[in-house]
């Protein structure tokens, strides 16, 4: 991806000063490291949403601050890398907003290091990227890029972009009322039922980030030789259906939340070949 001397976004919280993890209050259990990633898995497989994680630990948490943290070299590039891919989202739905006669309103991106507290409660850099609605606001652990790359075999610069695209995406669904409307229905349905509402809801955000590439490469000729297929391949290796079996040896569809790897690659690509918001009202099909 062309990043390198382009706007950077200005609405981001740095907060990796912080400790790596949180310290809990009396009575409360402080869950990081591979004891999150088993209970993440696990709740993969019995068909919860990972970011439920952020209500089951206690909201009063608090970090240390830890005055001898120093990013790296690499690091730094990484936090310079997102800040460009942010400001990319902000100038593309700006003006596809603007199309639509409305205003865009930006969302603030969080760098943290081992835990969070987000205005969804506290986290661990284990639940990977998140939008969280309440504060509107993306939080990213940049340690993620690494684990794309090294664990879930998805390298390349624009796999990240894809990544915050879609969290970006999450919040354009926040910012129309979709989601909104979507976690008002979770007491009324079924878990089976309201699954299949979940998986709706993030095969469009991977829908919005293909077409936030689309108008991004229009407007700035950000895409090089392989970043297309760089997103192909981390849409690829998040997929409910990949992750099941990995972590288990079978797949259970009925506990999808986010899809399977063909469908988040398939709406990812619809969003980019067309750029058309038109095309991706996934709520409007079964047939995803």
């Amino acid at each position: 991806m062309r990043w390198k001397g382009r706007r950077q976004s200005s609405h981001v919280e740095d907060r990796r000063s912080r400790s790596r993890g949180p310290r809990m209050g009396r009575g409360k259990v402080a869950l990081g490291g591979m004891g999150t990633i088993v209970i993440l898995v696990i709740m993969l497989i019995m068909g919860e949403n990972p970011l439920s994680l952020l209500q089951g630990i206690d909201s009063s948490s608090s970090y240390i601050q830890d005055a001898e943290y120093v990013p790296t070299a690499e690091e730094e590039e990484l936090a310079d890398f997102v800040k460009t891919v942010l400001a990319d989202t902000e100038d593309v739905w700006t003006k596809l907003f603007r199309e639509q006669n409305s205003q865009y309103q930006f969302p603030t991106l969080v760098l943290f290091t081992g835990g969070v507290q987000s205005g969804c409660g506290a986290a661990s850099s284990a639940t990977g990227p998140f939008y969280c609605g309440a504060d509107e606001k993306v939080y990213i652990d940049l340690s993620f890029c690494n684990e794309l790359r090294d664990r879930y075999k998805a390298p390349g610069d624009f796999a990240v972009a894809y990544v915050i695209a879609h969290e970006v995406g999450h919040h354009i669904q926040h910012l129309m009322g979709i989601s909104g409307r979507v976690h008002q229905m979770r007491r009324q349905l079924s878990q089976k039922e309201y699954n299949k509402l979940s998986v709706k809801l993030e095969l469009q955000a991977d829908f919005l980030a293909g077409v936030w590439a689309h108008h991004a490469n229009k407007m700035k000729n950000i895409l090089e030789d392989g970043d297309i297929q760089e997103a192909l391949g981390a849409a690829n290796a998040i997929g409910d259906d990949r992750l099941q079996k990995q972590a288990r040896g079978y797949v259970v569809p009925d506990s999808f939340t986010h899809g399977t790897s063909e469908q988040r690659m398939r709406w990812f690509k619809l969003g980019f070949t067309s750029g058309d918001l038109s095309k991706g009202d996934t709520f409007k099909t079964d047939n995803l």
